[in-house]
């Protein structure tokens, strides 16, 4: 039997397929794995993504599972403990706008809800294009710059407009899996 098409970006890597295979492009609407999404892009700005997806677990063990209301809490202390931590980046501009980032959410989400105000950037419902290419898909469209600025104007932080179109590609906002992928067809709304 041979393997269904996929988006030529995940390759090979067993990681990255299942990734592709099971989570990427398929609508997220909780809050809190909302959160966890932006900040792992965030994160990943400047790097692979199988980076980010190969710490996973070590970033969710460090930032206590991405509990806003415990990373709200975190001062200069925690920040020295992340940025020695080996199992996730440790960039302490990205760590620092993590925090920052879990204040405001729990601004937002007591407010509105995190991912109402999330998926108003597409009323609601998921954008389904149609790539025909890897290479027709945008870096970043006028919808990741209105979340872009939406977010920034909120509190958070690492969050310009490629990576909140990233963000909205992993969360399911706009479905941008080619047209001949065997998941193109496949991510409910």
């Amino acid at each position: 039997m041979t393997d269904p098409v996929r988006c030529t970006w995940c390759g090979t890597d067993p990681l990255y397929i299942a990734y592709h295979d099971t989570e990427w492009g398929r609508p997220e609407r909780r809050s809190q794995a909302l959160f966890e999404m932006l900040l792992l892009e965030g994160f990943q700005s400047g790097l692979s993504w199988i980076t980010i997806l190969r710490k996973r677990d070590g970033f969710r063990r460090a930032f206590a599972g991405f509990d806003a209301a415990v990373m709200a809490g975190w001062g200069e202390m925690d920040v020295a403990r992340l940025v020695a931590d080996p199992g996730i980046i440790r960039h302490r501009g990205k760590i620092e706008a993590a925090l920052k980032s879990a204040r405001a959410y729990l601004t937002l989400e007591a407010s509105q809800g995190f991912a109402a105000f999330v998926w108003a950037t597409v009323d609601g419902t998921p954008l389904q294009n149609n790539i025909q290419q890897p290479g027709d898909i945008p870096a970043q469209t006028a919808l990741s710059v209105a979340l872009s600025k939406g977010l920034k104007k909120n509190g958070f932080g690492y969050c310009g407009p490629t990576t909140t179109y990233a963000f909205m590609q992993a969360a399911g906002l706009v479905n941008d899996h080619v047209v001949t992928c065997h998941c193109h067809a496949a991510h409910p709304a």
